[in-house]
């Protein structure tokens, strides 16, 4: 492919898209109005403007700025161009650019970046679902990308993006909060040897410890995580994964 991509967004993830896209002979029209586009990506007016005559178009704004985009944009858009959609969105909204976008009589396609773009740029891997993931995949992978297309509507990539992220960003901010907590009792390096320990002997059995024994002794770990709310209140530090997980034992306890 040395065709023409429009990237829409030129933050972190946008521009070095667009700089790997550059470097694997494709022409890249970019635009976003708060960043310059980055060396060797051609400068567009609008949305709408860097779509014009590209046969595929990557969102890569934010959440709060995807259904904008693509209402302004999709007047650019020639025959068989693609809007694909890399914002961390709901699968609901996702659902809604989708219909938007078949409404405009555009091809469109939820694509979900599964890790972070720094150190990987367009070699992260992505997860695309919706009526125009394998067109593409079919564009980006030969340039080096990694996308991975799944059966189904727009939103399935999204939600599975977030179902991982409600583990992995529970999990960092737990350990955050831990840590914090421990600073102010003088004994982090303890704590973290143990977290440490607990992640590398994590296998199948322990998710479902986790689980099981989340359930199974839902009473007594309700008011151990309200005790440890309150020591952490006691220690000048922010008990907000504590508290969450001390409510969340109470309504397994009423559930039992």
């Amino acid at each position: 492919m040395t065709g023409t991509v429009a990237v829409l967004g030129l933050g972190e993830a946008g521009s070095a898209f667009a700089r790997d896209l550059v470097a694997a002979g494709v022409t890249v029209r970019g635009y976003d109005p708060a960043v310059a586009a980055p060396g060797g990506v051609v400068p567009a007016a609008s949305e709408a403007d860097a779509a014009r005559g590209a046969g595929l178009v990557l969102s890569v704004n934010s959440a709060s700025a995807a259904l904008d985009a693509l209402a302004a944009g999709v007047a650019g858009l020639g025959p068989g161009a693609v809007w694909a959609d890399l914002n961390t969105a709901s699968p609901g909204t996702k659902r809604q650019l989708a219909t938007l976008a078949a409404d405009r009589g555009a091809a469109f396609a939820d694509v979900a970046i599964m890790a972070p773009v720094p150190g990987r740029g367009l070699r992260v891997p992505m997860l695309a679902t919706g009526p125009a993931a394998g067109t593409v995949a079919a564009l980006l992978n030969p340039l080096g990308a990694a996308v991975e297309v799944m059966p189904g509507e727009a939103g399935l990539a999204a939600e599975r993006k977030l179902l991982r992220s409600v583990f992995f960003k529970g999990m960092s901010a737990a350990v955050v909060e831990a840590l914090r907590a421990a600073r102010a009792a003088g004994c982090e390096d303890w704590l973290r040897k143990i977290i440490v320990g607990e992640l590398t002997a994590a296998d199948a059995a322990t998710v479902d410890r986790l689980v099981d024994g989340s359930h199974r002794h839902a009473v007594r770990r309700t008011a151990e995580m309200a005790a440890a709310a309150e020591m952490l209140g006691e220690l000048g530090v922010r008990a907000d994964v504590a508290t969450a997980a001390r409510d969340q034992l109470q309504h397994l306890r009423q559930d039992c």
